[in-house]
């Protein structure tokens, strides 16, 4: 069986897993903590790079 685990943190995913779109792309995450705060990283390497 492959281990999945946060996106955000490593920790290992159960069927709570939580999951988001992020430049286009689902990923799983293991909380809306998480989720927020990749989604606030994703927002800010778009905003650097200018797209």
């Amino acid at each position: 069986m492959i281990r999945k685990t946060c996106a955000a943190c490593d920790c290992e995913l159960d069927v709570d897993a939580i999951k988001v779109t992020i430049g286009g792309d689902i990923v799983e995450v293991c909380c809306d903590d998480c989720a927020r705060r990749l989604g606030e990283a994703h927002a800010s390497a778009v905003a650097q790079t200018g797209g």
